[in-house]
């Protein structure tokens, strides 16, 4: 049994602070309980009152004859911890803590929050909250409603979990109005022991729930998150959408690296979302749409889709957004066309989008959709009404749930306005067929819906790479380079040695440190050469002079090796000068970044990104946390928008895509062996055409042990 189950499935609730006072929270839960017909046993404890609405009080919970599975506690905070030790001697197995005044007030609060914790773990009592709305669970063996909500949600197969009490209310009552029910809603407040991890766990083999949504301030433990959301959205099937708020750069710290600088506490959360298979909405209205389409839609096979309409104007709303992310307007087969053609009009469209014109009636509707979706070229459709004058639109609305019974394809529905088409939205909202305002947010729901369905299927590959590493090697390396030392900047060819141990592709280099090495070092590395500062001191080589590309003698090296030593004393004269690297010139590719971050919470972050110089000004860049599998990798590299360029553009060659994501897992598992790895950044990795490899150009590494 998951000991979640004592939270949402309890067979007796005693409710700590029920009272029969008119506005009061202990009321308010405790008629909630009575009003949603709550299955088990209710125990009233109130050491002033005899009854709580008809029912016997207790004066404490211990004065309670029976078993007590779980308790709701709505006690000054001041009396929480007492409560939680008079649970644990009764037995409790669960409590919701409603009281706020913890952590989240700071000072004593959160003393107080630590020792109710403390207690609750060491009896092995489960705690939701403190500072919760509290819990609901609609399952008819259940029907509880343990909250202060404006009372109970109908059924469904929805799970909403939220770090705010108030956006919980709130999203109720919104989606009451859309006749949206849900399986479960949980407030988790501040998280002292039951987190969203736990949550999930559970969520993810309850049968009442087919789809998660999420609202999101922080996230405990990020990569027990991945693990378990990749479990519910990739093997159990359930799609996970999450409003992450909080996505300013305040958290941002700074950082000596582009990798750093770019890697924000927001790009943890994107990062863990991407590996996770979850979809992170915008606002709560994509919220919305995207539960009320997973709930009540099949999943598309593909990612062909037809878009029927009565105005071209709405259509071409509707196509641009499908066709912005890649996917498909599905074309029709002959077939289709002519049966189309024969039961339209000849001013109508036959090919997609199929627009039935102005004065379409129904009959006329109920063609364009059917035969569109019988096409076996079609995975799912949008349907898009403009209340004309001609229009049947409560007559059309029902049509499509008739439609959607026949054929078992996704259909998505844009009735545009709000007086004229209320009927019609009302019976499609009643009959499980989702309606947006607007075309383009139906557009959005079902890229939404063909992008899951994708990654489903992706998610369940994985191909095994076998990367040289020598871990025991790079391991001395980081401890050579950090004994003493809490911080350490590793000069470019100390970063070349670390990244030789886990099988980077180098470019050949020699350091050199006196004149006279020169010519040895020309004969070794070849001519034309790239000469690099080689300085611990000096993060940013090129700030002070100490880069220049294209020697071609063995007299301009003399010279430019002078000339090099001198900036670099003039930028920093304090500056340890270790030598010139001379290293040979990559030939030309596309410039990519790799690099890595550590942050403070979630520990290494990875980045893959168009590299170069435009890395900070164009910020083309995508996230995901190591260790990562080979698909997270895939993924990295297409997320970016400039993938189209590795793809080959105007006549170039395709870049080597997957010697990036060998060295992606290499990375990966570089920095989850060695956490001294602060920062690291590879910018340029150079790729070439696609089977001729990728070459580290630059490289720049920061230890650390904190």
């Amino acid at each position: 049994m998951n000991d979640i189950e004592y939270i949402l499935c309890p067979k007796s609730i005693a409710v700590v602070g029920a009272s029969n006072r008119t506005g009061s929270l202990g009321l308010s839960v405790f008629r909630n309980l009575i009003d949603a017909s709550y299955q088990g046993i209710l125990y009233p404890v109130n050491p002033k009152a005899r009854s709580i609405q008809g029912v016997k009080a207790y004066k404490t919970l211990t004065d309670i004859p029976d078993e007590v599975e779980m308790a709701v506690l709505i006690v000054p905070p001041e009396h929480v911890e007492n409560v939680v030790k008079e649970s644990a001697k009764k037995g409790v197995k669960g409590c919701i803590v409603i009281t706020a005044g913890f952590k989240e007030v700071g000072g004593k609060g959160v003393e107080l929050e630590r020792r109710v914790k403390s207690i609750a773990r060491e009896h092995g009592i489960r705690l939701l909250g403190p500072n919760c709305l509290g819990a609901a669970n609609t399952n008819k063996d259940v029907r509880m409603n343990a909250s202060f909500a404006r009372g109970m949600p109908q059924p469904g197969n929805i799970a909403f979990v939220s770090q705010s009490g108030a956006m919980c209310v709130a999203i109720l009552d919104y989606a009451a109005g859309r006749h949206m029910g849900f399986s479960k809603f949980v407030s988790i407040g501040n998280k002292a022991d039951i987190d969203e991890v736990d949550l999930l766990r559970y969520l993810r083999d309850d049968e009442d729930t087919k789809v998660i949504i999420m609202y999101i301030e922080d996230i405990t433990d990020g990569h027990s998150f991945i693990e378990v959301a990749r479990e519910i959205t990739l093997k159990a099937g359930k799609p996970i959408f999450a409003l992450k708020v909080g996505r300013s750069p305040e958290g941002a710290r700074a950082a000596a690296s582009h990798t750093g600088s770019m890697a924000g506490s927001d790009s943890a959360y994107d990062a863990i979302f991407m590996q996770g298979g979850i979809q992170r909405v915008e606002g709560v209205r994509e919220l919305f749409n995207y539960a009320l389409a997973f709930s009540t839609q099949p999943l598309p096979k593909g990612n062909r889709v037809a878009i029927v309409t009565n105005s071209g104007g709405p259509g071409i709303m509707a196509t641009d957004t499908l066709i912005r992310p890649g996917i498909e307007l599905a074309d029709f087969t002959e077939e289709t066309r002519e049966k189309l053609k024969e039961s339209l009009p000849p001013t109508a469209s036959i090919h997609n989008p199929v627009d039935v014109i102005g004065d379409a009636d129904a009959k006329r509707y109920e063609s364009a959709i059917r035969y569109s979706l019988e096409d076996e070229n079609v995975d799912g459709a949008i349907v898009i009404l403009t209340p004309t004058a001609a229009a049947e639109i409560l007559v059309t609305a029902q049509i499509v749930p008739r439609v959607a019974r026949d054929i078992k394809k996704p259909i998505l529905c844009a009735f545009m306005g709000l007086v004229d088409v209320s009927e019609g939205i009302e019976y499609l909202s009643q009959n499980s067929i989702p309606n947006f305002s607007f075309p383009e947010e139906a557009s959005r729901t079902m890229v939404a819906m063909i992008q899951y369905a994708d990654n489903m299927r992706q998610g369940r590959r994985r191909e095994v790479f076998r990367l040289l590493e020598d871990q025991e090697k790079a391991a001395a390396i980081i401890a050579s380079r950090l004994s003493g030392r809490r911080d350490y900047f590793m000069t470019e060819q100390e970063a070349h040695e670390l990244l030789r141990c886990y099988g980077f592709p180098l470019l050949k280099s020699r350091l050199v440190r006196e004149v006279s090495e020169i010519g040895q070092a020309i004969e070794e590395v070849g001519l034309p050469l790239a000469m690099k500062l080689d300085s611990p001191d000096i993060l940013h080589k090129s700030d002070a002079g100490g880069v220049r590309l294209r020697i071609k003698s063995a007299a301009e090296a003399e010279k430019v090796f002078q000339e090099i030593v001198e900036s670099a004393k003039r930028y920093r004269p304090s500056a340890m000068i270790r030598g010139i690297l001379f290293q040979e010139m990559a030939r030309e590719g596309v410039e990519v970044i790799l690099g890595s971050t550590k942050d403070p919470k979630f520990g290494q972050i990875c980045m893959f990104g168009l590299g170069g110089i435009f890395v900070e000004a164009l910020k083309d860049v995508s996230f995901r946390l190591a260790p990562m599998w080979d698909t997270s990798a895939e993924n990295m590299i297409k997320s970016i928008k400039a993938y189209r360029v590795l793809q080959g553009i105007r006549g170039r060659p395709p870049a080597d895509v997957k010697a990036a994501k060998l060295c992606i897992l290499r990375l990966s598992a570089m920095v989850s062996n060695h956490p001294e790895i602060a920062e690291l950044d590879i910018n340029p990795l150079i790729l070439y055409p696609e089977g001729e490899g990728c070459v580290v150009a630059d490289a720049r590494i920061v230890l650390s042990r904190r």
